[in-house]
């Protein structure tokens, strides 16, 4: 997994889901959430697992209980993302052998999904938060813990939160929308990818 990206998928559809998945990897994304509001999410994480999953890290985002996460583990899929910080869901992704992404915005929340078990923190909503906010959080944060913008964040805006401290990003919007094809998919990404490997370091 070379760049700290997530593409998230909100809204894609089943059919879509291969396609839309192949027009990533292409440029260069190889991390990619379904969120479980998107119409059949299961379905479409469980083909494009089927298709992609030995090149990407495949999973959902908007999981919100226990439940979701066993079914998730029994479609193959390697990510788990969340709103919001419920131990019970990280400690369930890591008991299942799944990458834990639990969305953290104070600092109380942070160190609660650290110490439940997870392997990065969402910052979200981003824009909310700002850049100073991460600073003010990277303060008191152990220097391993990743953090993620989700959120209200552009490819423009990687270098300022970089600086910041941030190691990755979610994209949402900027990168999909549903009824865009897999040649629109490809040509933000390859923005986005840009806009990662213009980054210093």
């Amino acid at each position: 997994m070379s760049r700290k990206v997530i593409a998230i998928l909100r809204g894609i559809t089943p059919d879509e889901a291969v396609p839309i998945c192949e027009a990533l990897l292409e440029q260069g994304i190889d991390r990619i959430e379904v969120p479980l509001n998107s119409p059949d999410p299961f379905d479409s994480i469980e083909r494009m697992v089927g298709a992609c999953g030995d090149r990407a890290l495949i999973g959902a985002g908007t999981v919100l209980d226990p439940a979701a996460v066993d079914r998730l583990a029994g479609i193959g899929a390697g990510m788990v993302v969340s709103p919001d910080c419920c131990p019970e869901v990280i400690r369930a992704t890591k008991a299942a052998g799944m990458q834990s992404y639990p969305g953290v915005f104070t600092a109380t929340e942070c160190f609660a999904a650290l110490r439940a078990g997870a392997d990065g923190l969402k910052l979200f909503p981003a824009f909310k938060l700002g850049t100073d906010g991460l600073k003010a959080l990277a303060a008191v944060l152990p220097p391993e813990a990743e953090t993620y913008a989700v959120g209200g964040v552009g490819a423009e805006d990687f270098a300022d939160w970089r600086a910041a401290g941030v190691t990755g990003f979610g994209m949402g919007t900027s990168l999909y929308k549903p009824g865009f094809t897999p040649e629109e998919v490809a040509r933000r990404a390859a923005q986005v990818v840009a806009a990662w490997d213009a980054l210093p370091g």
